[in-house]
């Protein structure tokens, strides 16, 4: 039996890590994508409290740093995932949602444990 510590299970896992990294950097999802995603130009608007005509602007021009942080939990959300916030902000992410960090022991790093 392979213990979940060994250095095969870790190399594995380091293996597909960079794997799904390599798939995220494939993924460029475009403005226009995003707001197609949220619902379209209108609701996009109506979230974002601005004037239609301002999004449409931002599908060519890119959805401006404060809204995108206003939409970026809701995209996450839309895309299950595969849109993540880490992946829109990924210089500072850390500073916006502290508790995405990866949460981290003298033992390494700590799974979550569902309390029932």
């Amino acid at each position: 039996m392979v213990h979940k510590n060994s250095i095969c299970v870790k190399v594995f896992y380091l293996c597909c890590f960079c794997a799904i990294i390599l798939e995220m950097e494939k993924l460029k999802i475009s403005e226009s994508a995003i707001i197609d995603l949220m619902g379209g130009t209108n609701k996009v608007a109506r979230l974002c409290k601005v004037a239609s005509s301002n999004v449409s602007t931002w599908r060519k021009d890119g959805i401006p740093r404060q809204h995108l942080l206003f939409l970026a939990a809701r995209i996450e959300k839309e895309s299950h995932g595969l849109v993540s916030r880490k992946d829109l902000f990924p210089n500072n992410f850390w500073l916006i949602w502290p508790e995405m960090l990866e949460k981290s022991n003298s033992f390494g790093l700590q799974d979550e444990v569902d309390e029932e």
